[in-house]
């Protein structure tokens, strides 16, 4: 159909241009914070663009979601605006008539937002934690060099050697400085050196001392040693116990419906059941004013849009914290915002009229002959 065709074929313009900017201006912000990032040490710099990619990826599903949302927008504003709409209309095209063709241009981007965010985007997140930890567990070690004093990648060792090489797995008079939330210690001894138990890396200091001091108070706490053994590098390949949430995959999240799960899964859902409603809210609310300027539909999508993914991260937050169950969370919030867009748009639809009273009120009167008062 002629209608269907024109209608899918602007959609697709419209929502090409709008993502390429979109992401384009990610691209550009994420490579700006990952050379940050790289600079103090979080990431090896030969994997910036990688770290890049694969952030992109999780700000994808976001992006295609806001992406679809203005370019029916404003595809329908320009419809309005040519008087093209008036066209349709006198056709007896009725305005639920455009909702068969937007979604059926909209179904491969809504899978897509729904494999992305289910699927693709905690992937990519959990490529992003693995690579930080990789750098940072390589970097405390294999960065010491004789007569320099390096800081570990958290922060919280200072190490030095005197002689030697730490990986060269022998070093002479090895000086470490820990900080952490209660105590300081400094540790000196004559000679250290690296091994590897089960894949997890010590640093095993021989002859020394250590001196540990709290906040607070005056004394410090001076001991010898013959052999100290330190923990400074797990096992590259066995994850810490405790995952990021927002990257363990989506599987896991149902197999273990924990309140925390729960509240990652509620989101990672609510990208693709938002864009559904979003679109029936397009449909229902563009219209043009020949007062006002096309700006104000984009203005409106834009701030309907925020609006509904800060709704999503409270939702996350009151799951997480048991302040509401996550099928009440979901149907009052899509099933509500789906009702509200199928009303309003049948209401448009079928000019339906709110106030009744007042349609009566405005009718002419007429006095008792039959003729107008």
């Amino acid at each position: 159909m002629l209608f269907d065709s024109s209608i899918r074929k602007e959609l697709a313009r419209s929502f090409g241009a709008t993502l390429i900017v979109l992401v384009t201006v990610v691209m550009t912000m994420t490579l700006i914070r990952a050379l940050g990032l790289a600079s103090r040490g979080s990431f090896n710099p030969q994997d910036v663009m990688l770290v890049m990619g694969y952030t992109v990826l999780t700000y994808l599903p976001n992006l295609m979601n806001l992406g679809l949302f203005v370019a029916v927008v404003m595809t329908l504003s320009r419809l309005y605006a040519d008087s093209e709409m008036v066209i349709w209309f006198s056709s007896r095209v009725g305005l639920g008539s455009l909702l068969k063709p937007l979604l059926r241009f909209a179904w491969p981007v809504l899978a897509a937002i729904a494999v992305l965010a289910l699927f693709v985007r905690p992937w990519a997140k959990d490529q992003i934690d693995e690579m930080r930890a990789q750098y940072e567990r390589r970097g405390d070690l294999e960065r010491v060099q004789p007569g320099q004093f390096q800081e570990s990648a958290d922060g919280t060792r200072v190490f030095f050697v005197e002689k030697g090489d730490i990986e060269e797995l022998k070093a002479g008079n090895v000086f470490v400085a820990t900080t952490e939330a209660d105590k300081r210690t400094v540790i000196s001894a004559r000679s250290g050196y690296t091994e590897l138990v089960n894949g997890d890396r010590f640093l095993v200091l021989e002859r020394g001392q250590r001196l540990e001091s709290r906040p607070g108070e005056t004394g410090v706490k001076v001991s010898e040693f013959e052999t100290y053994r330190m923990l400074v590098a797990r096992d590259p390949l066995v994850r810490s116990a405790i995952d990021s949430l927002n990257s363990r995959p989506t599987m896991e999240l149902i197999r273990q419906p924990t309140r925390e799960n729960l509240g990652e899964l509620t989101m990672r859902i609510g990208y693709a059941v938002a864009s559904l409603n979003l679109i029936i809210f397009a449909l229902a609310a563009t219209r043009i004013n020949p007062r006002v300027s096309r700006t104000g539909n984009l203005l409106f999508s834009l701030l309907l849009f925020q609006v509904y993914l800060n709704l999503l991260i409270l939702g996350q937050n009151w799951i997480a914290r048991g302040q509401v169950s996550f099928a009440a969370f979901n149907l009052l919030l899509h099933g509500g915002m789906l009702g509200a867009g199928l009303l309003w748009l049948g209401k448009r639809h079928y000019n339906w009229n709110w106030w009744p009273v007042q349609r009566r009120a405005a009718a002419p009167r007429h006095d008792v002959g039959g003729k107008p008062a």
